[in-house]
This record gives structure tokens, sequence and C-alpha cells, in this order.
């Protein structure tokens, strides 16, 4: 065997390469190339996504300002139910502070670049420690920027990437999937194709917005489709997730069809997940080739051990449970990890190769807030480096899911818990969860909680006949 061979295999990234790779344009660079307008986005912890567009002109004036935001409602939501939630009201207003380093020309809108920002108090208040400060708990974004920055200063980065699956319909009323094929079919791709076209042109645009497309296919499900980016810092990855949705909705209505990211559209098909890749890395700390460092190992128990209270950010409404079974390929419902098992909640992908080496999080889907589960798993997992956490649970390194077994077999890897069956389930793991609320504040956890059950309760559940339901759903997906 070669010495190129021995040196394992995928593309190597570390956080210094990673980090050139997300260079922003400047305003000057922007008005060179002939932008007008930028779009001002936020995401909500509900995981809507907020558009505000400002002329050039007015957004430069602005940054130059002592204090650069413009003002938002402190009421979260979109639709008018969600004022309903406990803690929110007409009363108050944010400030949207713009992040430069995340300015990205908008091909899908000519003319147009976008500006992703996180929310501050506008009249600064003093804060548990004494301190004078803005600091808006509630804002999913800032949350993560903050845990990513307390794991630097121990000398602990993440490279995180995502995949993004969604599905083309032709209608939604009634529900309707564009062009049917198998996983990875040629046929899915064929050139004349409406859906062909319309993913060449949404990767084109991803590709000259500076998006590093690495893959793109046909899904299992009809009209079902997946576009995975290269890995970034944490907040540049997420802000590129939320790019390529928007880039992926706005190509395809303009060619007639409606992109939704639904967990589940249909039993009789296979449902539509938003995996999320994740590293861990230290400065002249080694990876072995046959097992995890230190550090992984630490990192990965950390999150093991609050898995079952995950699912409340990463499957947050009861539709989000239709997706997640076992024997799906779907992540599977025991709380387990597996090199390249695809039965298990946690996956090790390229796991004999250590510069490559990553987690997969399989339990996440396109209905999550990706700030707000990010944060949790990254707050989880430096926790676990930080208190040198031992892992319990064995690799399940099976070519079959943990339900396969017996639970004599399960008990004998260490795998002892189910995942949450239900949204009931997952919303209760997360009130007990002492853990997160240490990691996200229980102020946080409550009001996300609260929120979230007004969300819920409107998008409802829907069986395969309950169109009304399920057109809801993808409208809102």
């Amino acid at each position: 065997m070669s010495t190129e061979l021995n040196a394992g295999h995928g593309v190597v990234h570390t956080p210094a390469s990673v980090s050139a790779a997300s260079v922003a344009p400047t305003i000057q660079d922007l008005k060179d190339a002939g932008i007008k307008h930028i779009r001002f986005y936020w995401v909500e912890p509900t995981n809507i996504v907020r558009l505000r567009i400002l002329p050039i002109s007015y957004f430069e004036k602005l940054i130059k300002s002592t204090r650069p935001g413009i003002g938002v409602p402190k009421v979260t939501g979109g639709f008018v139910f969600l004022s309903a939630a406990e803690g929110y009201g007409s009363a108050g207003e944010y400030l949207l502070v713009p992040d430069l380093s995340s300015l990205k020309i908008t091909p899908y809108a000519p003319g147009h670049a976008s500006v992703m920002g996180w929310f501050e108090e506008k009249d600064p208040f003093v804060g548990p420690d004494g301190q004078l400060s803005v600091k808006v708990p509630m804002c999913p974004r800032s949350t993560l920027r903050d845990l990513v920055e307390i794991a630097k200063q121990d000398g602990i980065e993440f490279i995180v990437g995502y995949e993004n699956e969604f599905t083309f319909l032709v209608s939604t009323e009634p529900v309707t999937p564009g062009n049917i094929h198998q996983y990875t079919d040629a046929r899915g791709l064929i050139p004349s194709l409406r859906e062909t076209q319309c993913l060449e042109e949404i990767v084109n645009s991803l590709v000259d917005s500076g998006v590093h497309v690495e893959t793109w296919h046909g899904e299992a499900g009809p009209g079902q489709y997946e576009i995975s980016t290269g890995p970034l810092g944490p907040i540049e990855a997420t802000d590129t997730l939320i790019h390529t949705r928007q880039t992926i909705i706005n190509i395809a209505a303009k060619h007639g069809l409606h992109a939704t990211f639904a967990p589940r559209i249909s039993m009789s098909a296979p449902g539509s997940a938003a995996h999320m890749h994740i590293s861990v890395h230290k400065t002249g700390h080694d990876k072995p080739k046959d097992g995890l460092s230190d550090i992984e190992s630490s990192f990965l128990a950390g999150i093991m051990d609050e898995l079952t209270a995950l699912p409340a950010f990463s499957l947050p409404i009861p539709a989000s449970y239709r997706r997640v079974v076992d024997g799906a390929w779907s992540g599977g419902t025991y709380v387990a990890w597996g090199t390249e098992n695809r039965e298990c909640p946690i996956r090790l992908s390229n796991a004999t190769s250590p510069r490559s080496r990553n987690f997969e999080m399989r339990f996440i889907d396109g209905t999550a807030n990706p700030y707000l589960i990010l944060a949790c798993v990254i707050g989880l997992g430096y926790a676990g480096i930080k208190s040198k956490r031992q892992l319990r649970q064995q690799n399940f390194d099976k070519n079959f899911g943990p339900a396969q077994l017996t639970e004599e077999e399960r008990q004998a890897m260490g795998v002892t818990q189910r995942m949450p069956l239900t949204w009931e389930e997952g919303r209760k793991n997360l009130e007990q969860s002492e853990v997160l609320r240490d990691i996200l504040g229980s102020s946080f956890v409550d009001r996300y909680l609260s929120v979230n059950q007004v969300l819920a309760r409107e998008l409802g559940i829907y069986d395969d006949e309950e169109q009304k339901a399920l057109k809801r759903l993808v409208e809102f997906c």
C-alpha cells in the first residue's frame, strides 16, 4: 500500500484553513459589483427566517454610525399566534446588529447582497456580574458565538459542515412532489428536467456567492434532493446553511417549484433531515487512527449523556417524529453512536482517517433552529472535554441498528436508553436537563419551551389524508 493511501482519506480541513476560506467582501467590493440592496436576515428560536431590505447607501451610513443596528420588535415569531406565547408582548424593541463577516452576494436576487445579525438590548443593563451589558439571552446566533469563544479560550475549536435535504413540490394544494427517482438515480438529474435545471442554477448561484459546494444529488424520496456544503467555523457554516436554504427557496420559486425542508411528507417515502458534521480540534493534539482521541471521546461523551434532551431543539415539532424511526437509516430510536452506522443518532464518519474524521449528528431536521442546536452540541461537547468525561457506550460498529439486538445484547454494549419517541417526551427531557439549563440558562430554556409549544400546537400533526395540515407544514418549512 502506498504512503498516500496510508495517510487516510477525505479532504483535510483545519480551523486555520476554513477560516482563511471564509473571507467576506467589503462594502466597496459590493458597490463595485453593482450591489444596490442589502438583505438583512435573522433567524428566530422557532427557525422562522426574517428579512428586511436596506438600500446599500443607507446600510453604509448605518455601519459608520456610533452603534450600528436596526430596531426589531421583541415579540418573536412570524405568525400572530406566537405573540400568545408566555413572555412575549407588543412592547419593546431589540437592536439587530449586522455582522459584516457574514456578507455574501446573493445571485438569486440580482443587485442584492445578504448579511446576518444578532440581537442586542437597545439600552444597557446591569448584568449578573455587575457590569453593563446589552446581551439578549434568547438570541440563538449570539449564544452560539459566546459558546464558541469560551471553548476557543481553552484552545478548543470546531469545524462544521451541513447536508441540505429538501423536496421540490409542484403543488402545495394538494401536496404533490416533483420528479420521482431512486437514491442517486441518474434519471433524477436528467438535464432537460425542470428540477435538474433548477438545481444547477441553485448550485451555480451558491458557488458564485462564495459557497463551497461539495456534492449535489437525488435523494430517495419523490422530488427529494440534497446539496452538501463544505466545512467552516461554526457560525460561518451555519450562516452558509441559511444562505443555502434561501438560495434553494428563491430559485425554486423562479422555476415554479416550492422547496420544502419538512421532515416527512408521506410515510410511504423517506424523510428529509439536516445532518450536521462536526469535528473537534486542539493545536498540538494528535488524533490516533485506531480510535478516538481523549478530546474526541470526552466531547462525544458530553453529548451522549444529554442526547435524550436535544430533540426538543433538533426535532422541534410533532411532525419531526414521523421521520425518525428504526430501520429507515434516519438515526434510529436508541441512544447510540457507531462507525458509519446510519441507524445511530450519531455516526462516526471517516473513523480511520484522523485528519478528516468527524461526528455526524443525524437527529436534526430542517425545522430546527441550526444556531440553537449547534450551540447545544458545542456546549455539551465542551463541557465533556472540560470535565474529561468518560465515554460509557461502545462503538456500535455493526451492519445494523440497535433495534435488531435483544435487550441483553444492547445492555452489554452500553445502549440503555431510547431517544424520545414523541414531541412531548422530548420537551419533558429538556425541562429536566440541568446541564442544558446551565449551558443556555433556565430562562432561555423556559421561554423556548413556551414559544415552541404554541408553534407546535398551530402546526399540529397530520396523516397522509389530512392535506390541510400537511399543506400548512410544507408552507412553513
